[in-house]
Order: C-alpha cells, then structure tokens, then sequence
C-alpha cells in the first residue's frame, strides 16, 4: 500500500494526494505535522528516499533560517532537528515499499507510481 506524508495545508501536499486519489489506489495517509516520524522512521525514510539528511529540509522555513541556517550539524542532529521540527520536513513524501519520492512534481510521481 502506498503511503503519503501529507500536510492539508500545502498546495503541493494536496496535489499530490489528488493525483493518487484520482488513480484510484489505496494509500494511507500520514499527518506527519499531527504524528510526526521519530528519527529511526526519519532515517528509514531517508533510505528509501535515498537522499542525505539535508536534502530532506526545508531550508526556507523561518525555523530553519533563525535557527540552524549557518551552523555545522552532522547528519544525526539534522535528523533530530526534523523529528524535533516537522514542518522542516520536505513534502510530500510518496512511499511504495522499500522506495520513496518527494512528490512535489505529477511527473515524477506518474514515473514512480507506476
């Protein structure tokens, strides 16, 4: 079953729960603002995304920018930073087994959903 990271407020967040409802495929959804991923799930998830753990933030956030912007944080701490901070937390995330996207383009979810 494919599973979606998803925050209601965020426009790409919503078209991406779109696009998996209109093909007609089970999923889950996971409110990751209201039950955030502990950082074993973060790590997990950055495995499947296959990406580093800086990768995965959102570096424009305003949490970010007052906070860790400038300083010199190994992979663990971003790690304990996202789980700490959700919102930094890249979305949405398409999960499919042992593989993951960042959904943020139909196209590259058209390519990995298949």
């Amino acid at each position: 079953m494919i599973q979606i990271y998803h925050n209601p407020r965020c426009g790409k967040s919503r078209n991406c729960l779109a696009f998996i409802k209109d093909k007609n495929i089970d999923f889950e959804t996971i409110k990751y603002l209201e039950t955030p991923p502990t950082e074993i799930e973060l790590a997990d998830l950055l495995v499947k995304l296959n990406l580093k753990p800086i990768e995965l933030v959102r570096q424009k956030e305003k949490i970010w920018i007052e906070n860790y912007k400038d300083k010199l944080l190994t992979d663990t701490e971003i790690i304990s930073i996202l789980a700490e901070n959700p919102i930094l937390i890249e979305r949405p995330i398409v999960v499919i087994g042992d593989k993951a996207v960042i959904g943020r383009e139909v196209e590259k979810l058209n390519d990995f959903i298949k």
